[in-house]
């Protein structure tokens, strides 16, 4: 296995192109396990693929699979060269440059049944609070995003709320929750992942809150 990680954002790559490798949640689980396993945000499986130069499988800590990692993507170009990654979230571009590597996503996506969510709202100005966070946006990036806008992130105990926003029923398939806030050089930005809890750094996060 390859340990990698993109912002402190980490990573096992397991390459399963030449012999197949059967995972299974529970795997991936022991595996992201860091005090019994190796220890990761997710699990990254590559294989073969039809559709572009790899096809990249991921694993939240937790043993869930889901579609898209950003950051993972970055790590898995770094690593193969590949220039097109086929995920379960759609294929996402990359390149190095020198010594960066950029990936682009698959375009954004609001309307309610595309993030999802579970009944029609308005994903620009959710009708929906929890203690200090309300009206956050709603989208999809390749996976699902909550994005709040406030003051200072760091006010927020993310860990505490993180997990009631993760698994709210109006999430059908869960959803990562980002704590931002504008600064004149940018934007501070904090990232409960579902699956993975709080995370050092979150790619996909990132580009939903830019957009």
């Amino acid at each position: 296995f390859h340990k990698m990680h993109g912002l402190g954002n980490d990573f096992v790559v397991l390459d399963g192109r030449e012999q197949p490798i059967a995972m299974t949640p529970a795997l991936a689980k022991a595996l992201a396990d860091r005090h019994l396993g190796i220890g990761c945000d997710q699990l990254i499986l590559l294989e073969k693929s039809d559709s572009a130069d790899v096809k990249m499988r991921i694993w939240n800590h937790d043993g869930g699979e889901v579609q898209s990692c950003g950051n993972a993507s970055r790590c898995v170009v770094s690593l193969t060269g590949a220039k097109s990654l086929e995920t379960a979230g759609g294929i996402v571009e990359g390149g190095t440059f020198g010594a960066e590597v950029e990936v682009g996503l698959p375009p954004p996506q609001f309307a309610w049944d595309e993030v999802p969510l579970t009944y029609p709202m308005d994903t620009a100005h959710l009708p929906l609070g929890w203690g200090p966070l309300e009206h956050p946006m709603a989208l999809s990036v390749g996976n699902p995003h909550l994005v709040f806008f406030v003051a200072d992130e760091t006010r927020i105990d993310l860990v505490s709320i993180g997990p009631s926003i993760e698994h709210d029923p109006a999430f059908p398939e869960r959803i990562n929750v980002n704590i931002a806030s504008v600064r004149d050089d940018g934007i501070n930005l904090r990232t409960w992942e579902r699956g993975s809890g709080q995370t050092m750094a979150c790619g996909t996060g990132a580009c939903a809150t830019g957009v």
